[in-house]
């Protein structure tokens, strides 16, 4: 079994990494914490929970983290690159849903985040676990696993095919992505309540946005250049998903079998789905679950091709991968206690 403890687990990731952990049989919650509900049964916060997880939350002073196996940082950014140091010298392993190690570049990252990193020498040694687009074996041996944020996950699935083979102008992608309110956490701001965002529809953070940097890496990485992206999320009204419409503009081999391209770079991967020639992914056909589901067009087959990429936010965009990534650090099946059927209505 392995020994997990969870740093944050008050919070939309965290419930959901509760869900997963407390039903996947190689697992053993060991310690959850929380400043704010230290003492309370955490099945009182969470009554989905209950007969699942019988734990209170414990002031992270008294969690006794070093005796764990794998700690998930489930915690707003800036939590986890204050205690990786000290987890990591005892042997502890440790998956970050924050962005504290996404970003290699520490200026860059400092720029987004508008806080200076506590240490900067564990950036270079995390991986960043989007296990679809890195090694396994690097992910099987990490001691420090960034976990990919939600829009990045949804875009880079998007894009990989079309990038890896060379086919479109890296320098002129698109991706237009929609998110659910969960996206922002389940503290309370004015622009989550649900007389603010229920019934609107609105852009934000054209500028620039914070997982704009963590996208253009992967990508570029992929490409071996500088990717050029533009990238404009949307809030929309609705609970859980991610919805990315992608745009690229083909510039080699116009005459490819995009669906069979695509189908071929996914075939032996279990969380993404390509979706048959002529489909459009719904948000809520994978509600829940752990997996992305894709549909590639060109329309009136021109040069242009549109990827829709959907995602729930709070699974593989968050909780479900990281289960995904403790699969594979530890040697056990990837798809081990991740294999829900979505939610359907």
């Amino acid at each position: 079994m392995i020994n997990v403890g969870i740093v944050g687990g008050t919070g939309y990731t965290g419930v959901e990494l509760l869900r997963f952990l407390a039903q996947h049989p190689k697992v053993n919650i060991k310690t959850i914490t929380s400043r704010s509900e230290a003492g309370m049964e955490v099945a009182e916060l969470f009554t989905s929970l209950r007969g699942y997880v019988d734990l209170k939350f414990i002031d992270p002073a008294e969690s006794k983290l070093t005796e764990c196996d794998l700690v998930f940082f489930a915690t707003p950014n800036g939590i986890a690159m204050q205690q990786a140091e000290a987890l990591i010298n005892s042997g502890v392993r440790i998956i970050d849903l924050a962005a504290d190690f996404r970003i290699k570049d520490i200026t860059e990252w400092e720029k987004w985040y508008g806080m200076q990193h506590a240490c900067p020498e564990l950036v270079a040694e995390a991986v960043y676990g989007l296990p679809e687009i890195i090694s396994r074996d690097q992910i099987k041996t990490a001691r420090l696993i960034a976990n990919p944020g939600c829009y990045p996950t949804a875009v880079q699935l998007g894009f990989l095919p079309l990038i890896e083979s060379g086919l479109v102008d890296i320098k002129q992608l698109i991706a237009d992505v929609k998110s659910g309110v969960s996206g922002a956490g389940r503290k309370a701001e004015v622009h989550t309540l649900h007389a603010e965002a229920s019934d609107n529809f609105k852009a934000y953070g054209v500028p620039g946005h914070r997982h704009l940097p963590e996208i253009k890496q992967g990508l570029s990485k992929v490409a071996g250049e500088q990717v050029g992206l533009t990238f404009v999320p949307h809030l929309v009204p609705m609970i859980r998903g991610i919805h990315a419409t992608l745009y690229a503009r083909l510039s080699s081999n116009k005459q490819i079998n995009l669906q069979d391209l695509y189908e071929k770079r996914y075939a032996g991967e279990a969380f993404v789905d390509v979706l048959p020639a002529g489909r459009h992914p719904e948000t809520r056909s994978v509600r829940g679950s752990n997996i992305c589901r894709i549909a590639v067009h060109r329309p009136q087959n021109c040069d242009t091709v549109v990827i829709l990429s959907v995602t729930d936010n709070l699974v593989k965009g968050a909780a479900g991968q990281a289960v995904q990534n403790m699969n594979i650090m530890f040697g056990l099946p990837e798809t081990l206690g991740i294999t829900q059927i979505p939610l359907l209505p």
